[in-house]
C-alpha cells in the first residue's frame, strides 16, 4: 500500500507539472517537468523553515525510493525497449562501425580522461578525491544517457545518419560502462578483483553477447508468436511480457538486462515494420509503447529534478560542479576525436559531426542512478553532487540547444537535405 500511495503521489505531481510545462514553458516534455520539480526542490530548501512540513514530504517521498534499483532494475527496461522499437535495423546496420567503436573505446577513454583531469583539478579547488574514485566518476559518467538521448532527440532536427549514430552509442554504451563502473567499485571499496585484461574482457563478452544472444531469443519467438495471432491486445502483452520477464531471465543469469531489452526492441520493432502485421495491431503497439514512453520519462525525469533534495550542502559544489561539466564535456570530445584518427571509418568525420557528437551525447538517470548506489563514504556526497551538475547542465543546456547547434555546424549540404526532409 506503501508504494501505490508513493507512485499515486509522483504521477499526480508529474501530470500537474506536465501541463504546467504544456501551458506555459513550452519545453521539450521531459526538460519542463524536470526544470519544474528542480524550482520547486529549490524553493523548498530556500523555504524550508518556513514550510518544514512540505520539505520533509517530498524528501521522504523522494528517498522512499531506491532511485538506483527503481531505474536499473524496472523502468530502464521499459524505456530502452520503447526507443529500440522505433529504430530502423537498416540505419543502425549501415553505422554499425562507429557506434560499436564509440559504445566501448569512447568509454574507455573517457573513464580515464575524466578521472585523470579530476585527480588534479579538485586540489586547486580545495577538494581531494582518491584517484580510484575519481576513476569511479569517470566511469559512471561517460556514457551517454539513451532515455535522455532518445527522448531529446525526437525534437532535434539532425541528419538522419547522425541521429542513428549518437542513439544508437547511447543504447549499446552501458553494457561497458557497468561493467566497468562494477570493477572500479569493487577495487575502491577495497574488494578483491581479477583486473586482467583478460577476466575484464570476458566480463564484457558476458554482459554484452549473453544480452545479444537473449535479446534476439525473446525478439524472434515474440514476433514469430505476434505473426501468428495478429491481435492487437495479445500483442501488446507478448511485448509487455518480453520487457519484464526477459528482465527477471537476465538477472538471473547475470547478464545485461538493458541490451537484452535493446536486441529484443530492435527485432520485433523491424519485424512490425517489415512483416505481416495488420494496420491495427501496428498502430496500437506503437502508441501503446509511445504512450509508455512518455509517462515514464515523465516520472523519471521528475525524480532528477527532485533529486537534488538528496545533494548535501549542495552550497558547497557549485564551483567544482561547473568545472566537472567543462572537464566532461572536454573528455568527451577527446574520447570521439581520437577514434576518428586512428580508425578508418567509412565515412569521414567533419567537424561540424565530431561537434553534434560531443553536444549530444547527454548524460541522464543512468550516471545518476550509479552514483548513487556507492556505498556510504567520505567521497560518496562529492561524487553525487558533481554528477548531478554534469547531468542537469547535459539535460537542460545541451539538450535545448542541440537543435540550434545543429543548424550552425552542420555542413550546408546537410543543411539542404533537412530543409527538404522538413
Amino acid at each position: 500500500m506503501e508504494l501505490y500511495y508513493s507512485l499515486s503521489v509522483l504521477i499526480v505531481i508529474a501530470s500537474f507539472f506536465a501541463y504546467f510545462n504544456v501551458r506555459f514553458l513550452k519545453l521539450p516534455s521531459t526538460i519542463g517537468v524536470m526544470v519544474i520539480a528542480m524550482a520547486v526542490s529549490i524553493l523548498l530548501v530556500i523555504f524550508g523553515s518556513a514550510f518544514p512540513s512540505a520539505l520533509n514530504q517530498v524528501s521522504s517521498l523522494v528517498k522512499g525510493f531506491d532511485f538506483t534499483e527503481l531505474l536499473m532494475g524496472a523502468m530502464l527496461n521499459f524505456l530502452l525497449f520503447a526507443g529500440a522499437v522505433h529504430i530502423n535495423l537498416k540505419d543502425l546496420r549501415e553505422q554499425r562501425t562507429p557506434i560499436v567503436v564509440f559504445s566501448t573505446v569512447s568509454v574507455i577513454i573517457s573513464t580515464f580522461v575524466v578521472g585523470s583531469l579530476l585527480y588534479y583539478l579538485l586540489p586547486l579547488l580545495g577538494l581531494y578525491l582518491p584517484y580510484i574514485y575519481c576513476l569511479l566518476f569517470g566511469a559512471l559518467i561517460s556514457p551517454t544517457d539513451p532515455v535522455a538521448v532518445l527522448s531529446i532527440l525526437k525534437s532535434a532536427k539532425v541528419k538522419k545518419s547522425l541521429e542513428t549514430k549518437i542513439a544508437g552509442e547511447s543504447l549499446f554504451n552501458d553494457g561497458v560502462a557497468v561493467v566497468v563502473f562494477a570493477v572500479i567499485l569493487q577495487l575502491a571499496q577495497g574488494s578483491a578483483v581479477d583486473v586482467t585484461i583478460g577476466h575484464i574482457a570476458w566480463l564484457l563478452i558476458k554482459e554484452a553477447g549473453g544480452g545479444f544472444i537473449l535479446g534476439v531469443v525473446l525478439g524472434v519467438g515474440a514476433s514469430k508468436a505476434m505473426k501468428k495471432i495478429d491481435d492487437y491486445k495479445v500483442s501488446v502483452l507478448i511485448t509487455l511480457s518480453v520487457v519484464m520477464g526477459g528482465y527477471l531471465i537476465a538477472s538471473q543469469l547475470h547478464i545485461s538486462g538493458p541490451l537484452t531489452m535493446v536486441f529484443a526492441g530492435l527485432i520485433i520493432g523491424n519485424f512490425k515494420k517489415n512483416w505481416a502485421m495488420s494496420p491495427v495491431t501496428k498502430d496500437y503497439l506503437d502508441k501503446f509503447w509511445e504512450l509508455n514512453d512518455e509517462i515514464l520519462n515523465a516520472i523519471l525525469f521528475l525524480f532528477i529534478g527532485f533529486n537534488l533534495l538528496l545533494v548535501k550542502d549542495i552550497n558547497n559544489y557549485w564551483l567544482p560542479g561547473l568545472s566537472c561539466v567543462v572537464l566532461v564535456l572536454f573528455s568527451r570530445f577527446i574520447s570521439i576525436w581520437l577514434p576518428t584518427k586512428f580508425i578508418r571509418f567509412r565515412e569521414k568525420f567533419s567537424k561540424g559531426t565530431i561537434k553534434m557528437l560531443v553536444w549530444g551525447g547527454l548524460r541522464g538517470g543512468v550516471s545518476i542512478a550509479l552514483a548513487l548506489s556507492i556505498n556510504d563514504g567520505p567521497y560518496r556526497d562529492i561524487i553525487i553532487a558533481i554528477t548531478y551538475f554534469v547531468v542537469v547542465f547535459s539535460i537542460v543546456v545541451q539538450g535545448l540547444t542541440i537543435s540550434r547547434l545543429a543548424a550552425r555546424v552542420l555542413p550546408k549540404a546537410e543543411k539542404k537535405q533537412l530543409q527538404k526532409a522538413a
